[in-house]
């Protein structure tokens, strides 16, 4: 059976930039306030004239051009989202036209901040089975849009942005402990917690039970990011990189730490970017990778969590 991984990242955010301190001038918040319990500093935010499946076509076309390949040698477009108003046309179909691609199979798939995660699954799955030879594989979410910019508790933590991967089959990806490309998933969730983070209503509002969530994250999911790595025949002090949902710093921190990833990079893109939601991932991993970061080749851990109290994680060969 033939394995798969990642070729190539792109990623993409809007220009426009709200600090702390434009914040503190929309709701009673400071910079003090925020830094000290989130760790975010900026985010981006994307206009009306800014649609989720712009902001996903601009990383997708960035992951295309680094990976050398034309819109139309994709076969598989999965999109991760939640902030998809429209049930149809779908983001990913979208996506497709606005790349003028051939006739890709197009899927959203919606699995809130661990989105990215389990459509990096689903790619490497279907790449396995025969069905797909080159997927791209997008997570974009606009939390602007969905965001309830009178409540301090919530909209100081969302910001907007897009991180894709081109996904290839590698016949010489084995399927063995250590071995090169995507390695196995570990996914799950917490239904009867899933209330905890939700997106309701008309217009959709974001909202969360903070403390539960982050209870539920420093304590319950490090041994399950272990097992990621147990799964995939590496170390956690043998990883090169730990990019975690970039949900909120005081949650990334000790869940790095408690995973023992000690020679790890840690991803802290929230500081700059907020909580991004699906596109939290692979736009923290593209950006290290920009940065030469991360040597090619190298194992990172990918671990998304959150909404439904949601989880997946595997771990990748760098591109």
């Amino acid at each position: 059976m033939t394995g798969s991984r990642v070729v190539a990242l792109g990623h993409y955010q809007p220009a426009k930039v709200l600090t702390n301190d434009d914040l503190a001038a929309m709701v009673d918040t400071s910079d003090e306030w925020i830094t000290s319990r989130v760790g975010i500093k900026t985010r981006h935010v994307g206009g009306p004239d800014e649609p989720v499946d712009e902001l996903a076509a601009h990383a997708g076309a960035k992951a295309l051009a680094a990976a050398g390949l034309q819109p139309s040698d994709i076969d598989l477009v999965l999109v991760a989202t939640s902030t998809a108003i429209d049930r149809s046309p779908s983001m990913s179909a979208r996506v497709a036209a606005r790349l003028s691609m051939g006739s890709p199979a197009v899927m959203d798939i919606n699995v809130v901040c661990s989105g990215f995660t389990h459509a990096l699954a689903v790619a490497d799955h279907t790449i396995r089975a025969g069905a797909a030879t080159r997927a791209l594989v997008i997570g974009a979410d606009k939390m602007a849009d969905i965001a309830d910019w009178t409540d301090r508790t919530t909209c100081v933590l969302l910001g907007d942005g897009a991180g894709a991967a081109v996904v290839t089959a590698d016949p010489s990806a084995p399927d063995t402990p250590g071995g090169l490309g995507i390695g196995p998933v570990l996914w799950g969730s917490v239904p009867e917690m899933g209330n905890a983070v939700r997106i309701e209503g008309t217009p959709p509002r974001f909202a969360q039970e903070g403390q539960s969530v982050y209870r539920w994250a420093t304590t319950q999911l490090p041994p399950i990011a272990r097992k990621v790595c147990e799964k995939a025949g590496v170390a956690p002090e043998d990883l090169a990189a730990v990019v975690l949902h970039q949900a909120n710093l005081r949650i990334i921190e000790p869940v790095a730490r408690k995973i023992g990833a000690v020679n790890a990079i840690i991803a802290r893109d929230v500081v700059d970017s907020g909580n991004t939601s699906a596109a939290s991932i692979p736009m923290a991993l593209s950006k290290l990778v920009e940065r030469g970061e991360v040597a090619s080749g190298a194992p990172v851990l990918l671990f998304g969590f959150g909404g439904n109290l949601s989880y997946a994680g595997q771990v990748i060969r760098c591109p």
